[in-house]
């Protein structure tokens, strides 16, 4: 219970943090954060709670991390629906602050996003459905496959955070203009059930890409893992 507590305020913290951000920080007038404001506040909440809770859950704070984990053998499986539960959880109630706090302004529209992710004509650049599914798994991929490796037990785990959080904050550099970058199911339906409507409908690339990122990274890591030994 202490370990599902904890992930619910991770991700929580995450989502506030993240697309807090660019709800309200990204664009806004004349001192702006832009996308590198953006991206370095995902990887702040990341380098934060991965010291605060990284002891009681080890920090997933994702769905695509505990599935990539529990393949690897490194994440029991009888936790991952709980996990994800707690996760979800915790990224609606960030996503209800947000709304709170968004609602308050006047003027307020909702449909021009809310931080949310998608393709086609709501990618911030134009992407197409095929561009946004292999860059949300690639990028996955490569995001479980260096928590896996940094996590190690011969690895210098007491800076494991900070490369965790430099890698999101690399993989947001690349992805906001195509999806608005997710990597993260639990985030995307943190906002995405508040703004509904076309978000609602996108959602499902949101967790079979990243999912999907998951599985191949942890497999990366299983193949690597056996070569180098």
């Amino acid at each position: 219970m202490k370990a599902l507590i904890a992930e619910f305020l991770g991700t929580l913290w995450l989502v506030l943090g993240g697309c807090g951000s660019a709800i309200f920080a990204a664009t806004f007038p004349e001192t702006g954060i832009g996308f590198l404001g953006v991206a370095l506040a995902f990887g702040l909440t990341v380098v934060t709670m991965a010291y605060a809770i990284g002891h009681i859950s080890g920090c997933h704070l994702n769905p695509a991390v505990s599935f990539g984990l529990s393949i690897a053998g490194r994440h029991p499986w009888k936790c991952f629906a709980p996990y994800v539960g707690a996760q979800v959880l915790g990224a609606i109630a960030a996503g209800g602050i947000l709304y709170l706090i968004a609602s308050g302004q006047m003027g307020f529209d909702i449909s021009k996003g809310f931080a949310t992710n998608g393709y086609g004509i709501h990618s911030p650049g134009g992407y197409p459905l095929m561009c946004g599914a292999i860059s949300e798994t690639v990028l996955t991929a490569f995001f479980i496959y260096i928590i896996l490796n940094v996590t190690r037990d011969d690895s210098q785990t007491n800076v494991a955070p900070i490369a965790i959080g430099l890698t999101l904050t690399l993989i947001h550099l690349i992805s906001i203009p195509i999806t608005n970058t997710s990597v993260n199911p639990a985030r995307s339906t943190g906002v995405a059930v508040f703004q509904g409507g076309w978000a609602l409908e996108q959602l499902w690339l949101f967790w079979i890409a990243p999912l999907a990122g998951g599985l191949t990274g942890a497999l990366l890591f299983k193949v690597t893992q056996e070569k180098t030994s």
